[in-house]
């Protein structure tokens, strides 16, 4: 196993951690300096001069996601470990416990071609901040990719070197690397398996660098890509069918178009072409910026669920509004029953990926 750590303004906990791995794992390690300041410079000096051990530079600091990536290119690159089979990456703030290490690495052998993670319980005394932020991204990753996990946060985690490539294709060169690893591996059905480690704070867990806004942002926006795609198509097509239901209705005095002998209600044929125009823009919208999938067959995929989805939409519609409810409310509430099974199946089968 190589052991990646990537470094901002690291104190004597990266020593301790640096040693502590040495003397009980053997295992060689590689830290990145990601830009610190000129106060650090003692302590990578130290580290330089380990055997064992090798520390890479950015300049400027570039994020906790180009850090890791930067390794792993080095990793990938350098001809140094070709015998070695995995990656194991570690935080520099003295919070991942070597016991806990070692347990996720042994997870790893048992699951090569798995991404195994170390995952906090988050009991005892835990910052508030870290607490409620791991709860509101647990909850949003399992409702939108149908994964549970429990720690979406953790940066203990073990991959095979195998799957550098994939690392490195990860959009994201910050915080956001780590959840759009989990997004990633979730769309390619890399297993993800989460081993239960201790959770630790030190000093209200104060070295850290995470910025709640700036860095929540960067996070979240993968999640709710599909949300903001999905409520603005959403929009337009409830504004289209309720104008052209309109025009429809004026236009055949509210008697309904006769197509094969039937009556056909001006909102089916508004429903249509509503459905043709906010279904074109949802289906570039989520393969551009939602899913960045580039699965053969997705047009077709899409269409074919545009028709399903449309057919069970239209007979809601009829159900509903047979009912007594008014065209607009009848309307929200089709789409409440659908939206789920929408995002499932554009998830499972429009655009997921052939390994």
């Amino acid at each position: 196993m190589i052991v990646v750590i990537p470094a901002y303004e690291p104190d004597e906990k990266l020593l301790r951690t640096v040693s502590d791995l040495q003397t009980q794992t053997g295992f060689p390690i590689v830290v990145v300096n990601d830009g610190s300041s000129d106060k650090c410079a003692p302590v990578f000096a130290s580290l330089e001069g380990e055997s064992g051990v090798t520390v890479l530079h950015h300049e400027v600091n570039r994020g906790k996601g180009r850090a890791m990536k930067t390794a792993f290119e080095y990793v990938k690159n350098c001809g140094r470990f070709d015998e070695a089979d995995g990656i194991v990456t570690v935080d520099a703030d003295g919070q991942h416990l070597i016991p806990d290490v070692l347990r996720v690495c042994e997870a790893f052998r048992a699951h090569p071609k798995a991404l195994i993670i170390g995952g906090r319980k988050f009991t005892g005394k835990v910052p508030l901040r870290s607490r409620m932020g791991n709860a509101i991204t647990r909850f949003v990753f399992a409702v939108t990719t149908g994964v549970r996990v429990h720690d979406t946060q953790t940066g203990l985690r073990a991959f095979g070197v195998s799957m550098i490539d994939e690392m490195l294709a990860i959009p994201g060169e910050r915080y956001e690397f780590e959840i759009n690893q989990l997004l990633t591996c979730t769309r390619k059905k890399i297993d993800i398996i989460e081993i239960e480690i201790e959770t630790v704070y030190l000093n209200e867990n104060e070295s850290s660098h995470f910025h709640p806004v700036r860095d929540s942002w960067r996070i979240y926006k993968s999640i709710f890509a599909f949300i903001g795609s999905s409520l603005f198509c959403w929009l337009l097509d409830y504004v289209l069918l309720l104008v052209l239901t309109g025009v429809f209705g004026r236009l055949t005095g509210g008697v309904g178009f006769t197509l094969f002998g039937k009556t056909l209600e001006p909102k089916l044929p508004a429903l249509i072409i509503a459905r043709a125009v906010s279904s074109t823009v949802n289906y570039f919208l989520n393969r551009e910026l939602v899913f960045a999938s580039k699965a053969k067959g997705s047009l077709a995929r899409y269409f074919a669920l545009v028709l399903v989805m449309l057919a069970v939409n239209y007979l809601l519609l009829r159900l509903l509004t047979g009912a007594g409810i008014p065209l607009s409310v009848a309307q929200i509430l089709a789409q409440l029953i659908i939206y789920p099974a929408n995002y499932i199946i554009q998830r499972k089968f429009v655009f997921k990926e052939r390994n």
